[in-house]
């Protein structure tokens, strides 16, 4: 994606330490999360490879050794990846502002590390060109407007309202600030150095002060913030029922089924669409997986065991007998035999 001969670039934030997500987060970071058996900044590294962006910064804090072994130089996706590491956490904006120096030559995106969206990046870089902007924002109308920034603009789409994760008495609009933006280089000059420095609560309210060229860019595709238990169970159905645009890993042997290599399947075991399940998994006689089921590498699931809505990370061992309804286990998980658990369970048993 060049701009003016320059390469457009971007800024993952990975820093967060995920309170939200516990018990999933006391060993993992948010944006190792997975989904479809790929952490969550997996998905957003190919959406921005998807759309040509190839030179990468990934600001970390929380339990960086996790994404930066993941994630390495960027080479499995052909990307150009560096790190800035915290030592302390700066802030959304303080995070951009200690490595400006990677931001020179054009405008630059930033987007959060545990948001799962296929967003048109190319249609917003057009969209930010045509209204001269310094600072875009893709916001999306939802529902539950609490727990984000909600914006409100005129037609062509300039703001002329923001507030950060307003209270019931203060809620103005649905749209909401989904933590994608594009800007230009001039903004770092409004964001002090070395100081702990905020998108929503301190950079939106003061370009709006300014009366910069701030404008929102309607996203029309999927996004979904992986920021809590309730949404990222969501996420990963809407990945299932095909409502996000990202790659899901394995090979699909009968609609709606992806199995990834070295996994063996007893031939009476079922699996219900849609499924995914990891590598090196070992499924038993007399075993059901799915409807709505991802299955992490190297699982094993003994016979007569049932899995429904469930979620199982890497190197989980289900017993005999056990049936498990909508619920999360986490890596290493181990359930014995002869034990049912239903509904929202979220369960970190070890052997």
């Amino acid at each position: 994606m060049p701009e003016n001969g320059q390469a457009v670039r971007a800024m993952v934030l990975a820093a967060g330490a995920g309170t939200r997500l516990r018990p999933l987060t006391y060993e993992t970071p948010k944006p190792m999360v997975p989904v479809v058996n790929r952490p969550v900044v997996h998905h957003v590294l190919d959406n921005l490879l998807r759309h040509g962006i190839k030179d990468v910064m990934v600001n970390l804090f929380a339990q960086p050794d996790q994404v930066r072994g993941y994630c390495g130089d960027g080479s499995r996706w052909s990307l150009n990846l560096r790190y800035s590491q915290e030592p302390k956490l700066l802030g959304t904006a303080g995070a951009i502002k200690k490595v400006q120096g990677f931001f020179k030559g054009g405008p630059f995106f930033v987007m959060s590390g545990d948001g799962l969206s296929d967003i048109d990046l190319t249609a917003m870089l057009a969209f930010h060109k045509k209204r001269r902007s310094v600072a875009t924002m893709a916001v999306k109308k939802i529902d539950a407007r609490f727990d984000y920034g909600v914006t409100l603009s005129q037609p062509n789409g300039r703001i002329k309202g923001f507030l950060e994760k307003p209270s019931w008495g203060d809620v103005f609009s649905n749209t909401v600030n989904t933590g994608i933006y594009l800007f230009e280089p001039e903004i770092l000059k409004m964001i002090p150095s070395g100081k702990v420095y905020d998108f929503g609560h301190d950079l939106w309210p003061k370009l709006l002060k300014a009366r910069k060229p701030i404008y929102s860019f309607d996203l029309d595709s999927y996004w979904c913030d992986v920021g809590n238990l309730p949404e990222y169970r969501r996420c990963q159905l809407d990945v299932l029922d095909g409502k996000a645009k990202v790659n899901i890993p394995g090979k699909e042997v009968s609609k709606g089924v992806w199995i990834e290599e070295g996994t063996v399947v007893d031939p009476r075991a079922v699996l219900k669409a849609p499924c995914v399940i990891g590598k090196g998994c070992r499924i038993e006689a007399g075993a059901q997986v799915g409807p709505y089921t991802v299955v992490g590498d190297r699982a094993k699931i003994a016979p007569y065991a049932t899995l429904k809505n469930c979620i199982l990370f890497e190197h989980v061992t289900v017993g005999k007998n056990v049936h498990l309804s909508n619920c999360i286990l986490g890596a290493h998980g181990n359930v014995k035999e002869n034990i049912s658990v239903y509904e929202a369970a979220v369960l970190n048993i070890r052997q």
